[in-house]
């Protein structure tokens, strides 16, 4: 009997209703990821009146959720590398939306602080696992599109968070925010029943009742029968999972994509913290500072759905590169004080490609990692980058501190998407996918050793 490729059969399929719904649910949960970075700095200010917080004590009670968000992509990451993805990504949602709803709850910034670490580990840990998932699932020509798409859930989130809180918190207070990032709990029976486990996970298990019933799913044109045989790459999952990200010629494109995950935040939240800040300084009336990131968080939308549109037809690793290039050009050219509708352009496009690019570059390191190890490489590399978004603010407030002419600051943010341009380039685009083995039906198995 001739195996079924299982990794050819999922690559060939076309997109369908098991796609669709995949997409939806790993977005959902993204969107809380993106919710949980706006929705701090939303009742901020209300806090250090209620509390009698210091500007640093507020800060540092803010970095806790991205401490944890760092902490929970090393741990769980790997994890789901060895127990399933979907198990993982169950266990995280329950986790970071638990905790979140226990702020409400809390009674002092110690507290407060407390449960932002913890539903930080969930949320860290989520996001490079949905990562992985789709790009497991997705066609091989819409692999970069599927991933954005859901992907855009960050920016969706961003956006939710900032319109909610001009409504909610004057009509129920800053609590019921952290209540609205509870919600997810309600749809856990729901991704329990339509989330799939990964293919890798069952195959290394020899589910292969599971295996056929999910391949019929993702690509309606295979029909399952009881005796087929399956022939995927099941390499040994002993050993650690982040010494495999070193192995088969990976080691110098590994420690490129973490530069690159942490140049990237290192953007991201360095603008979404002090640009509002900066323009002000300059003079500019730009309105509250939530129409400001709903420009960001539109601009970093467009650029996620454009980059993996362009990533699906042309190199990705040429995208990103353009797209870190267009984002120092765009900084530089804040720095010439423009109009406001050119500036307003501008801002779109830096969004467009820091949180675009943020976006692709998670694409790119899920299609550079076999599926063995493709939530610890992603997992990892998200890591260091948190890493990146935790300082962000602090570097921005550094150029700040010393008094930089308007010009010189935006030159000096324009450093790290330069940087990054340069060092896309040297990654290498190579898979480095495992030999295939074939594994066997049991019944099939014992039928050919009776013979």
């Amino acid at each position: 009997m001739k195996p079924i490729q299982v990794l050819k059969t999922v690559d060939e399929s076309k997109f369908n209703r098991f796609h669709g719904l995949l997409v939806f649910w790993c977005a959902f949960i993204i969107i809380f990821d993106g919710y949980d970075l706006i929705v701090y700095g939303s009742i901020v200010s209300i806090l250090m009146e209620e509390w009698s917080l210091t500007s640093v004590q507020a800060g540092t009670i803010g970095s806790y959720a991205l401490i944890g968000m760092m902490l929970g992509a090393f741990i769980f990451a790997p994890l789901a590398d060895r127990i399933g993805r979907k198990n993982v990504i169950l266990f995280c949602v329950i986790l970071f939306s638990s905790f979140t709803g226990l702020i409400a709850f809390s009674n002092g910034p110690t507290e407060f602080g407390i449960y932002r670490f913890i539903a930080g580990l969930g949320l860290g840990g989520a996001f490079p696992v949905t990562v992985a998932l789709v790009t497991e699932y997705a066609p091989r020509v819409m692999k970069n599109r599927l991933v954005t798409l859901m992907l855009c859930g960050y920016g969706i989130g961003g956006m939710f968070a900032a319109g909610l809180a001009i409504y909610l918190i004057p009509a129920a207070g800053w609590k019921a925010m952290f209540l609205v990032g509870a919600i997810p709990l309600l749809a856990v029976p729901l991704l329990y029943k339509q989330l799939p486990e990964s293919l890798g996970f069952l195959m290394a298990k020899q589910e292969n009742r599971k295996i056929g019933e999910v391949l019929a799913k993702v690509n309606p044109s295979y029909i399952r029968k009881d005796d087929d045989v399956y022939d995927i790459s099941v390499p040994s999952r002993k050993g650690i999972p982040v010494s495999k990200l070193f192995e088969n010629g990976r080691t110098v494109s590994t420690i490129l994509f973490w530069f690159n995950f942490f140049l990237c935040l290192l953007i991201t939240y360095g603008l979404g913290t002090w640009l509002p800040k900066l323009m002000s300084e300059a003079g500019y009336s730009l309105g509250s500072s939530l129409t400001f990131l709903l420009v960001l968080n539109m601009g970093g939308i467009a650029g996620a759905l454009i980059g993996g549109w362009l990533a699906d037809h042309w190199r990705t690793k040429n995208v990103l590169t353009m797209f870190f290039s267009l984002n120092a050009l765009s900084l530089i050219g804040m720095s010439f004080h423009p109009s406001i509708s050119v500036l307003y352009i501008l801002i779109a496009v830096a969004g467009a490609t820091s949180i675009g690019s943020q976006i692709v570059l998670y694409s790119f390191a899920s299609q550079f990692y076999p599926t063995e190890v493709r939530s610890t490489g992603i997992g990892w590399s998200s890591g260091v980058g948190r890493v990146g978004g935790i300082i962000g603010p602090v570097v921005g407030g550094a150029l700040l501190g010393l008094s930089l002419s308007f010009q010189q600051n935006f030159m000096a943010l324009a450093i790290p998407g330069l940087l990054a341009a340069v060092a896309i380039s040297f990654i290498r685009e190579k898979q480095f996918a495992d030999k295939p083995v074939s594994v066997v039906p049991t019944l099939a198995t014992s039928k050919a050793i009776d013979k």
